[in-house]
C-alpha cells in the first residue's frame, strides 16, 4: 500500500522523524483560487454511482490581504483564515455505462469583512487567535463613543466557516430551489453564537443570524460548531454557553418536524472551549474538557480572541462529563470526572450493558484526545507553512499529535454524586484519526471502524488518511508523498453488508504541482478508486458534508 518515499520508511519501521523533509504545502494555506460558476472536472479512475450527490467543504481559503494603506494584513491562526465554501456536484447518468461527472464551484463568504480590513488595515472583530493592541481591545466599547463605526451585520461580514448544515431546522430563512437535490437551505457554523445562510447552488452568503432566533435564552456567545443530529428524526442538538462568574450551559434541541426549540438542561460549570460533544440514543453527553477560559471568560473582553483567553493547561484539574436525558425530560441526570485531556472532535457514543453487571447500562464514548493545549498553538500559520519549517522536529510536534481514546461512563442513572469515567483503551498516536468520521449508519450505535487524517510526524499538518479498527487495534493507511488530504467523508454503499462497505471522499493537495483533487477511496481497503482533478489549489479546510442524490439527509454535523 505504501510506495517507497524519499526521506521516509515503510509503515511499521522505526524512523527518525527529525530527518523528514516537509513536503510543500504553502499553496494549501494561501490561495485565492475559486470558480464562481460550475466547471466540469477531469475524472480519472472510477467513482461509484452511489456516491452521487453534493459534497460541500468549508474552511480557510487564504490568510493574506493587501490593504488600501499599503500594508499586508495577515491572519495569525489557521482558524482565522478567510472562509471559502466549495461544492462538488457528483452526477451519475441514467445510462449505467456512462462515466460519472463532477462539477465544481467555490466562493469566499467573507467579502464584507475583507472589504473592511482592506479599508482600515486591521481586523476589529472577535477572532480565534488574532493578535491586537490590548488597550484598544479593552477600551473599544468606550472609544466607540468618539469613533463610531457601523455594526458589522451584513451576510458576509463575519468569518463563520467551520462546519456546514443542510436543511437546518428552526431557521426562519429563505428556501432555495435545490434543483432536485433536496437541499433547501445551507448554513455555515462556527464555535460562536452565529449562523450564516449560504445559497446552496451559487454559495453566495444571503443571511446572518444567531441562536436567539431559535430560543431567546440562547444568548451566550459560545456554542459548538458540531451540532449533533438524531439519525432517525433529524432533530438537532447543541449547547449555548453564557459567560460570567458562574458560567451557564444550556443544552437544547430543535425539532425537525416542528422547528421549535426546547431547553433540555441548564447548569453551571467552568467555561471552556468545547468544539464538539456526544449523542447516544437516550442522552447528550457534554464533556467540559481542559480548555478552560480564564476569568470565567471575561478575559475575552481584553483579548478579543479565544486563544489568549484559554488558561494555561492544568493537568491536576479533571475533565467533567455531564449526561443529559434527551428522551424523557429528566434534564441533567449524571456527572462524571476523568483525568485531564483536551480534544477537538468526538467520534461517536452509544449505550451498552455493563461488562461487570449486564443489568446496568454504560455509555461508551470515543474521542480524539491531546495531552495538553500545544496543538492550539501548533496551528498558527507560522508553524503550518512548509517554507517556514523545512524540517520536522519530533520534540516540538509529539504533544500536538492526537490519540484515540475510548471512555466508559459506568452505570448511567440519576445520581447527584459525580462518578469516575473509565478508559477502555488509548491508541498509539500513529494510529489515531483526527477530523474523525464513521459510517453514518452507526451513529449512536457501537461501531468498529474510525476514519480520519493521520499525523505521523511527516508534515506540518497531516500526512495521510487512516482507518482504525477498534476490534483488532490495528490501522491501515492511504498515503502518497507530498499529497496532503483533508477530512474524509464516508459515503455508505446502500447495499452494504459490512460496516466498512462504502467510499471515502477527501480533498487532497498535490504539493508537487500545487493542484488539488477530489479523492475517492475504497473504505475497506483504503485503495484509490478514482479522483476528480481541480485546476488549482483548494485551501486546507476544516469540515464538510455529503448530501446523497435523492437520499435521506439531516442537517446536524
Amino acid at each position: 500500500m505504501s510506495e517507497a518515499l524519499p526521506n521516509m520508511v515503510k509503515i511499521g519501521e522505526k524512523r527518525d522523524r527529525a530527518a523528514y523533509s516537509v513536503w510543500r504545502n504553502d499553496e494549501g494555506f494561501d490561495t485565492d483560487f475559486a470558480h464562481h460558476t460550475p466547471v466540469e472536472l477531469t475524472v480519472r479512475g472510477s467513482i461509484p454511482t452511489y456516491a452521487a450527490g453534493v459534497l460541500y467543504r468549508t474552511g480557510p481559503g487564504g490568510y493574506k490581504l493587501q490593504t488600501d494603506k499599503g500594508t499586508t494584513y495577515e491572519a495569525f491562526h489557521w482558524f482565522d483564515g478567510f472562509t471559502q465554501v466549495h461544492r462538488f456536484h457528483i452526477q451519475a447518468s441514467k445510462d449505467p455505462i456512462a462515466p460519472i461527472r463532477v462539477l465544481y464551484n467555490s466562493r469566499r463568504s467573507v467579502d464584507e469583512m475583507l472589504e473592511r480590513i482592506k479599508r482600515t488595515g486591521k481586523f476589529d472583530g472577535f477572532s480565534f487567535g488574532q493578535k491586537r493592541d490590548p488597550c484598544q481591545s479593552f477600551f473599544k466599547k468606550f472609544m466607540s463613543i468618539f469613533t463610531p463605526e457601523p455594526p458589522a451585520n451584513g451576510p458576509s461580514s463575519r468569518n463563520v466557516g467551520v462546519t456546514l448544515s443542510v436543511n437546518l431546522p428552526g431557521m426562519m430563512t429563505t428556501q432555495i430551489d435545490g434543483h432536485g437535490t433536496g437541499i433547501k437551505t445551507l448554513h455555515n457554523k462556527t464555535d460562536a453564537n452565529a449562523l450564516q445562510q449560504i445559497d446552496p447552488e451559487t454559495l453566495e452568503p444571503i443571511g446572518l443570524a444567531n441562536q436567539t432566533v431559535l430560543h431567546p435564552s440562547l444568548k451566550g456567545p459560545i456554542s459548538s460548531a458540531h451540532a449533533k443530529s438524531d439519525p432517525d428524526t433529524g432533530d438537532v442538538y447543541n449547547y449555548n454557553l453564557d459567560l460570567g462568574a458562574h458560567s451557564t450551559y444550556r443544552v437544547f434541541c430543535t425539532s425537525a418536524s416542528t422547528g421549535k426549540t426546547e431547553i433540555l438542561a441548564t447548569f453551571t460549570a467552568q467555561a471552556s472551549y468545547i468544539h464538539s460533544f456526544f449523542l447516544t440514543q437516550t442522552y447528550i453527553v457534554l464533556c467540559v474538557w481542559n480548555s478552560f477560559l480564564s476569568m470565567g471568560g471575561a478575559s475575552m473582553i481584553i483579548n478579543k480572541n479565544m486563544l489568549d483567553s484559554i488558561a494555561p493547561y492544568d493537568p491536576s484539574k479533571p475533565a467533567k462529563w455531564f449526561v443529559i436525558d434527551r428522551r424523557n425530560g429528566q434534564g441533567l441526570v449524571a456527572t462524571y470526572e476523568s483525568d485531564a485531556f483536551y480534544a477537538f472532535h468526538t467520534v461517536n457514543a452509544w449505550e451498552e450493558a455493563s461488562p461487570s453487571d449486564p443489568s446496568k447500562t454504560d455509555i461508551v464514548a470515543d474521542v480524539s484526545i491531546y495531552d495538553n493545549l500545544d496543538v492550539l498553538h501548533s496551528l498558527c500559520y507560522k508553524n503550518l507553512l512548509s517554507s517556514k519549517r523545512p524540517i520536522i522536529d519530533p520534540k516540538e510536534t509529539e504533544s500536538s499529535r492526537p490519540s484515540l481514546r475510548r471512555f466508559r461512563l459506568p452505570d448511567v442513572k440519576s445520581s447527584k454524586t459525580p462518578k469516575s469515567a473509565k478508559v477502555d483503551f488509548t491508541t498509539p498516536k500513529d494510529q489515531a484519526p483526527e477530523l474523525p468520521t464513521i459510517n453514518p449508519a452507526y451513529l449512536t450505535k457501537a461501531h468498529r471502524f474510525t476514519y480520519g487524517t493521520a499525523n505521523r510526524g511527516r508534515s506540518t499538518l497531516v500526512d495521510g488518511l487512516v482507518k482504525f479498527d477498534s476490534a483488532t487495534q490495528t490501522a491501515i493507511y492511504w498515503e502518497k508523498f507530498a499529497h496532503s488530504p483533508g477530512e474524509p467523508i464516508f459515503v455508505r454503499n446502500p447495499k452494504c453488508m459490512t460496516e466498512d462497505d462504502g467510499v471515502l471522499l477527501s480533498v487532497v493537495l498535490d504539493g508537487t504541482i500545487d493542484k488539488s483533487y477530489l479523492l475517492c477511496l475504497d473504505a475497506q481497503t483504503m485503495q484509490e478508486m478514482g479522483r476528480a482533478e481541480v485546476d488549482g489549489a483548494i485551501g486546507f479546510g476544516f469540515h464538510g458534508t455529503h448530501v446523497p442524490a435523492g437520499g435521506k439527509y439531516y442537517g446536524g454535523t
